[in-house]
């Protein structure tokens, strides 16, 4: 199988599958000499990690990170420093129940890859879609960790859920509050009402899906590159490769077609040290190159396709059979979408800081 790895510089390679012994990454193009411990990737990973409420997977995984490689420490560091060696991250899988798939091993589940997958390798592995699972998204929430070194801490990367069904937040964004709620809300107003929504669903043996919206601040200016490496094109393509995701804007997105010219166009004036922009309809990046706004980008991630509800679909011999799909699911994985967009946003940004830098010094 090919095209598991993303990134120039700062690239990032997973392997493994749901139900396997374990699943990891390797990271290469770290700069040496960053300070790198389990524990601050481990902060990232835990907001991601299943069975944290009832309305995602009740799948119990520690998600305990290990390094196996790339950091050194001894009495000349000041804790354990990255070597420029590729960093290897393993995460030990302990809760697989493979059992619940045994009924559609030979029956395609609607919105998954079951059908794609057999058409193009002739195999799949039906135990929680194997490669194909959304359980891949950890190693990339460990990679993000590790981009977040690179980039450092003065560039700040958030997102929060701003819609689960037709039921959307207000404009207005408490980022804090996005720590304090199961949904990643940066409106505390509406989390009762996406919990009696995603209650009935639940029960009804359905799913949901939801709006994410994440942002960087204090992007410096010049990052990107005109033509074919645009910072805004890198981005979509990373944040439409995460599970089930179907749709990026960046900016106004597509609002931008019910503006006029003058409404689209991120005025200036003149500011400091730098243009002041008036309004930041292209998302911090104009030309395919950072202007030094926040960089904002807002991704759509479809209902869980794993319902109980019975569907209609055929197996691999073309007989048309129902699908009601069994284990442990969530009923919107758009929920712990939003650190694996934080992560993606922070491996576009730590590649193109490298990029920037191997060009312009």
């Amino acid at each position: 199988m090919s095209h598991n790895t993303f990134g120039h510089l700062f690239r990032v390679t997973t392997w493994g599958e749901s139900h396997g012994p374990a699943i990891g990454c390797v990271i290469d193009g770290c700069p040496p000499g960053l300070t790198l411990t389990p524990e601050m990737i481990q902060r990232d990973l835990d907001r991601r990690r299943p069975g944290t409420s009832r309305f995602v997977t009740q799948r119990r995984e520690p998600d305990q990170v290990k390094i196996l490689s790339g950091v050194f420490e001894d009495d000349r560091t000041d804790g354990p420093r990255t070597t420029g060696t590729p960093i290897s991250l393993m995460i030990e899988n302990v809760d697989q129940r493979s059992k619940d798939y045994s009924e559609i091993r030979d029956r395609y589940r609607p919105g998954h890859a079951d059908q794609t997958y057999d058409a193009k390798y002739g195999l799949r592995d039906y135990r929680g879609g194997g490669r194909s699972s959304a359980r891949e998204t950890a190693m990339r929430v460990a990679a993000g960790a590790v981009a977040r070194q690179v980039l450092g801490p003065h560039i700040l990367i958030r997102a929060a859920t701003i819609q689960i069904g037709n039921h959307k937040a207000s404009l207005r964004r408490d980022w804090d509050e996005t720590a304090c709620n199961p949904f990643f809300a940066a409106d505390a107003e509406i989390v009762p009402v996406w919990e009696s929504f995603l209650d009935e669903a639940r029960k009804a043996g359905s799913s949901a899906g939801a709006i994410i919206e994440v942002e960087a601040i204090n992007v410096p200016a010049g990052w990107g590159a005109p033509v074919y490496g645009k910072l805004d094109a890198e981005l979509a393509a990373a944040l439409m490769s995460i599970n089930a995701v179907k749709g990026v804007e960046i900016g106004a997105g597509f609002e931008a077609a019910r503006l006029s010219g003058e409404e689209n166009a991120d005025q200036m004036r003149k500011g400091a040290e730098a243009p002041q922009f008036l309004s930041n309809n292209n998302g911090g990046v104009a030309g395919g190159i950072s202007t030094g706004q926040a960089l904002l980008a807002r991704l759509v991630v479809k209902p869980t396709s794993s319902i109980l509800t019975p569907v209609k679909s055929v197996t691999r011999d073309g007989e048309e059979v129902e699908v009601r799909t069994k284990g442990r699911h969530d009923p919107c994985v758009g929920i712990r979408a939003v650190p694996v967009a934080e992560a993606m946003m922070a491996c576009v940004l730590a590649d193109a800081k490298l990029r920037h830098q191997g060009q312009m010094g």
